[in-house]
């Protein structure tokens, strides 16, 4: 009987101990997700989208400027030229321009390779979408970093993160994800998962979001949407399947960039990651500062 007794109180220990574990590892997850949010090259830094015309394009805080910036930045800042789909940059001799911290007065934006200048704590680097090429300017100084007031979620619910079932394609499968910008990008999908919520089978595709397959990325969307969460739909990542089951933990759902700027491009939930249940999980609807 005692033996009996001894066991049971020892499964609750390890069950509240796992369940502490679990709580600590969300909780860092979060910290994580807001540090990544505020950081000065973070979503709520972005302030500008600029989509090039070919030839020469002016910028600086000129208001005649085809590109303009915050004002704190010198009336003429540079021209960028777009060329045969080739971004290229000559600074204004009177504007202070650097790169990696040294001062430029060229400089060649090579497709595939992540660069940037900055101006007066302002940075641009290049950005292409399909046949747009345009420009990405983030404000560090801008309210919306700076009126930043957290994150809301859901309340923590084991019963949202499910085992489930991976089920691979037998070669990879291109996926047409559609974008805010109404372009269709082709992304790879190795399979999909297969999970049940109130005794209701569901399930989702994922793809991957960069060519190193790292792990799956979930772009979906719920009946949450409707008032509680962003009305586009959620981000998920999760680790990649493991003998045939997914880590699918809908409490780490969150808001895609365009919940915080609206000079994102997010990609958008395909209609079969559409799915008419409410997942009372993760992020809920933030609100930008007025």
């Amino acid at each position: 009987m005692i033996r009996g007794i001894v066991s049971a109180l020892a499964i609750v220990a390890l069950t509240q101990q796992a369940a502490g574990d679990y709580r600590a590892e969300i909780e860092k997850y979060r910290h994580d997700r807001v540090a990544e949010l505020t950081a000065p090259d973070g979503w709520l830094a972005v302030r500008g989208l600029f989509w090039l015309h070919d030839g020469a394009n002016t910028a600086g805080s000129d208001p005649a400027s085809d590109i303009t910036l915050p004002t704190r930045t010198a009336k003429h800042v540079g021209v960028f030229t777009l060329a045969n789909g080739q971004i290229t940059f000559a600074a204004d001799p009177a504007a202070h321009v650097t790169a990696d911290a040294k001062p430029v007065t060229t400089m060649t934006f090579a497709r595939g390779v992540q660069s940037s200048i900055t101006t007066d704590g302002v940075v641009i680097s290049a950005i292409r979408r399909g046949d747009k090429s345009g420009l990405r300017m983030w404000d560090p100084e801008h309210r919306n970093r700076a009126g930043f007031k957290g994150l809301t979620y859901f309340p923590l619910k084991a019963g949202y993160r499910f085992r489930a079932k991976f089920v691979p394609y037998e070669k990879l499968k291109p996926v047409q994800v559609p974008n805010v910008l109404g372009q269709l990008v082709t992304m790879e999908s190795p399979g999909y998962v297969e999970f049940t919520i109130l005794e209701r089978p569901f399930r989702l595709e994922p793809v991957y979001e960069t060519p190193k397959h790292e792990d799956l990325f979930f772009i979906f969307k719920d009946l949450t949407s409707r008032t509680e969460t962003y009305e586009a739909g959620r981000f998920l990542h999760t680790p990649l399947p493991k003998d045939g089951i997914v880590d699918l933990d809908f409490n780490r759902a969150y808001n895609p960039p365009c919940a915080f700027t609206e000079f994102a491009t997010c990609p958008l939930p395909i209609k079969d990651n559409q799915l008419p249940v409410r997942i009372p999980a993760g992020e809920l609807r933030y609100h930008l500062p007025k």
